[in-house]
């Protein structure tokens, strides 16, 4: 139930035997009905959000630690949603205790996405006594069993109007425990990282956040938002404001400057700012958990007076629906910012030669450098693991031309921080890269194959990642000493791929890759197996592809007239046929 360790797990309909979902945490056989006395169903989860489920019954002592309390929710809306609930318990397919287990509501729960995402796939959950049954996991043993009502049998549309306002508090609560999390996560920040920069900053923005966890934790605890409480931080609204704003453009300076077309100039930046970077979004964090504090101050203020006034009642769900668009906004900002520093930080401590991060006192000595590289990543790498957990790592693709004594691991464990979200790698080849073609490296690619042979036992000159989306080429050394590439580019600019022997003696084969913009060739060493190559060509191939507005235009070069008076030019059709690489084979 609880991501990541604690799930309600759906049952798909097995074909041929076999369960229809490859997600290991899914219970093909859940508890036989035979094996569940009433007691260890009793557990009810009832999604009035999506996503977000109210607990209702008896609470398995497993699952205890992870109940999100109401927090701010009115004890009223709280009773008000323990009746409706109660109502659709009530139903004559309900049987047992479902019913009655609805008049107990102990907090709320949110529900992993890999249970959302199954679901959403047309993952069905087991029957019994008229609501869906799963399987409750903790630590990866099943504790219990829970009945399920998804949010399409809440929703309906009489259930809605009865607790649309007080599904809107219960959607600030969810947003303020989300954020509360993070802040807490990130807590080490303040201590390894923030004491000597920015204290007056920092010291304005904790007062202010202090002053509304306060105000915050005194209302949970008498479950009401009286007069002396609001008044506390009534007046605080455009403070807060100010400092969310203030941190948002840091934030967004920050991505705004980092030159995502220049590699270099990309990674001078982090390296520059990276203790800047830190604590501006750290700060933004602290200052979006204290202005949705406050905002759920305020809601709760307005639930309240809205019984009488119908006006504040629908100020709660504007208050709910501008309050989850700014945290969304503003954690985007964050994890985007975050997953660059990260990826920076994780190479400059892992990796011999980099050793140019810009920290306090301008450290020159490269072991010093790592070492505070270290320090901070160890300090960021739980935020950034929150917002987006990290890659698996690598495994080795089914294609690799690479001669059996080089090692894999150190370039499958950089080039993990390369990848998008999502990427596979489907090749990995390892050849020596000639020039582009032109009448130059023409003319000297004959000498270039006879040094080949002397060269086949040195380390390979060359990476080339291939992977369903792009393909990155690397100077080897370069990669694993400094964890640079020298370019990428997708795999649509692929025009035509060619895989022949070369002209020498050795045996040796060669790749011609023509794309958009350039032709290349790659030698493989001797003792790479001919059908690695040939496998690697037929990955490229399935990318070769003319657009049509390449074509028209090449087609209408034909037509254009040729000046008069011109010299050395025949009055035939021009050709575009590409040059070098073709002459090299």
């Amino acid at each position: 139930m609880q991501d990541p360790s604690d799930s309600m797990e759906s049952v798909e309909p097995e074909e041929n035997g076999q369960s229809s979902t490859a997600d290991p945490s899914v219970v093909d056989d859940p508890i036989p009905d035979s094996d569940i006395d009433s007691t260890t169903a009793s557990t009810v989860l009832a999604e009035v959000l999506p996503g977000v489920a109210v607990v209702c019954g008896e609470v398995p002592a497993e699952l205890k630690p992870d109940l999100i309390d109401f927090g701010l929710v009115p004890v009223a809306d709280r009773k008000q949603l323990s009746t409706v609930l109660a109502s659709i318990g009530n139903t004559a397919t309900v049987a047992g205790n479902l019913g009655s287990a609805f008049a107990s509501v102990q907090g709320l729960y949110r529900i992993s996405d890999a249970t959302q995402a199954l679901l959403k796939a047309g993952g069905t959950l087991a029957i019994k006594d008229g609501a869906n049954l799963g399987a409750v996991f903790s630590s990866g043993r099943i504790v219990a069993q829970a009945r399920f009502l998804p949010v399409s049998a809440v929703s309906a549309a009489q259930t809605a109007a009865a607790i649309g306002p007080a599904l809107a508090m219960v959607a600030l609560q969810m947003q303020l425990t989300e954020i509360t999390g993070l802040v807490r996560t990130n807590i080490a920040l303040t201590s390894q990282v923030l004491a000597t920069i920015r204290n007056e900053q920092w010291a304005e923005l904790m007062g202010l956040a202090a002053t509304v966890d306060r105000a915050v934790d005194q209302a949970r605890e008498i479950e009401s938002v009286p007069t002396s409480v609001w008044d506390k931080v009534a007046g605080s609204e455009a403070s807060l404001r100010k400092q969310l704003d203030l941190y948002r453009l840091n934030v967004s300076n920050h991505i705004r400057q980092i030159p995502r077309a220049d590699p270099r100039g990309r990674r001078d930046y982090l390296e520059t700012n990276a203790e800047a970077i830190v604590f501006d979004t750290n700060a933004l964090l602290s200052s979006i958990k204290a202005w949705t504090g406050y905002q759920a101050l305020h809601a709760a203020r307005a639930r309240v007076a809205g019984r009488d006034d119908a006006d504040e009642a629908r100020l709660v769900d504007v208050i709910a629906r501008d309050t989850r668009t700014e945290l969304d906004s503003a954690l985007a900002e964050v994890a985007s910012l975050v997953d660059s520093l990260t990826r920076e930080l994780r190479l400059i401590a892992e990796l011999p030669g980099r050793d140019t991060l810009s920290l306090p006192g301008k450290r020159k000595d490269s072991i010093a450098a790592r070492q505070a590289s270290a320090r901070l990543l160890e300090a960021i790498e739980p935020l950034a693991d929150a917002l987006h957990p990290p890659a698996p790592e690598l495994e080795a693709p089914g294609v690799v031309c690479a001669p059996e004594s080089l090692g894999l691991k150190p370039y499958l464990r950089i080039l993990r921080w390369f990848l998008e979200d999502g990427e596979t790698v489907r090749v990995l080849g390892f050849p020596e890269q000639l020039d582009a073609g032109g009448p130059i490296s023409a003319i000297f690619s004959g000498a270039k194959e006879k040094l080949a042979a002397a060269r086949d036992k040195a380390a390979a000159k060359t990476l080339v990642a291939v992977t369903d989306r792009r393909i990155i080429t690397a100077r080897a050394n370069a990669f694993l000493e400094q964890g640079e590439i020298r370019r990428d580019f997708p795999i649509e600019l692929v025009r035509y791929v060619r895989a022949a022997a070369t002209q020498d003696d050795s045996g040796r084969l060669a790749i011609d890759l023509i794309t958009r913009d350039e032709n290349i060739r790659w030698l493989f060493h001797a003792d790479i197996a001919n059908d690695q190559v040939d496998a690697l060509a037929a990955v490229l191939a399935e990318s070769m592809t003319i657009p049509d507005v390449e074509r028209d235009a090449l087609q209408r070069r034909r037509y254009v007239p040729i000046e008069a008076g011109e010299e050395g030019e025949s009055a035939g059709p021009r050709s575009s046929e590409p040059i070098g690489s073709e002459a090299t084979t």
